[in-house]
């Protein structure tokens, strides 16, 4: 048991290390490309504008920002839950998953499904375990925490918003999951309640659609397939039927791109348009940076 606890720390480290920092080590390469960029400051001219990383906000500043934030975190997600089902086809797929996970359920197809796993179970008991702990939500939203405090505490603007536009597609798809979990309250193959839709797919796929929109397919397909491999685990396990798995994806793939796609990197001129803060002599600035990489 002490051995299962030690591998299972540091596999959740290294989740954290290769999914979730190297996104904020991508926002600090960026800063970084001081000889190409072109500064647009509210400063004095004639003072020197230092790299948007030099800010140094103590432990308070932190705390601040993040609870500034959250107090919105409620609106925010009445918001883009509204902008979701009013967007494009959005609310088309989410009515073509439901009904598919209705007839899959209401047929033969679940229980086949799920008879088939449970005879050919793939996973030992200690993947199935980690696989289980490391896609849930709660891993998710504590990685993104994690990549918000370090994005504030060196004043890294950039991945400050990219890691709260996670956060908020995090809320927004772990809100409508407990909404429609509540609202259906079917059991599971093993017979647990509150299986429609699976959570853990959903909220697996929401994190790999936001980091495909913010980062492009090289770090967008590896977590999709992540995504897929803990959406596979909730039905070897028995812990979900496929319907809950389908649309659990499908929920979380849209709620992740349309949020995803907000925080998209802005181009001018084909220079990309970074928001940053920074302190000068003079004090405090706000401006735009303009990079291209050659």
């Amino acid at each position: 048991m002490q051995k299962l606890r030690r591998n299972r720390c540091r596999f959740y480290i290294l989740f954290v290390i290769l999914v979730f920092l190297p996104a904020c080590t991508t926002g600090r390469k960026d800063s970084h490309l001081t000889e190409k960029q072109t500064i647009c400051q509210n400063s004095s001219p004639a003072k020197t504008v230092p790299s948007t990383t030099n800010t140094d906000p103590n432990k308070a500043d932190v705390l601040d920002s993040l609870w500034k934030d959250v107090w919105t975190l409620p609106d925010t997600i009445i918001e883009e839950s509204k902008e979701i089902i009013a967007a494009g086809n959005n609310l088309t797929y989410l009515l073509m998953a439901g009904g598919a996970s209705i007839a899959m359920h209401n047929t033969k197809a679940d229980h086949e499904i799920a008879d088939n796993f449970d005879l050919n179970r793939a996973l030992g008991k200690e993947v199935d375990e980690i696989v289980s702990n490391v896609g849930g939500p709660g891993v998710h939203f504590a990685a993104t925490g994690l990549w918000y405090a370090i994005s504030v505490d060196r004043g890294d603007e950039l991945n400050k918003q990219r890691s709260w536009t996670m956060m908020k597609a995090l809320s927004v798809t772990g809100a409508a999951t407990m909404a429609l979990k509540l609202i259906v309250n079917n059991h599971t193959p093993n017979d647990k309640w509150l299986a429609w839709p699976s959570g853990h797919t959903a909220s697996s796929f929401t994190v790999a659609s936001v980091l495909d929109e913010l980062y492009g397919p090289e770090v967008g397909f590896p977590a999709y397939l992540a995504a897929g491999f803990v959406g596979y685990r909730m039905m070897d396990s028995g812990d979900h039927w496929a319907s809950d798995v389908v649309f659990g994806a499908v929920l979380g793939w849209i709620v992740g791109h349309h949020i995803g796609a907000e925080q998209k990197a802005l181009e001018l001129a084909g220079f990309e348009v970074n928001p940053y803060t920074t302190f000068t002599p003079t004090g405090p600035a706000m401006g735009l940076s303009l990079v291209k990489r050659f």
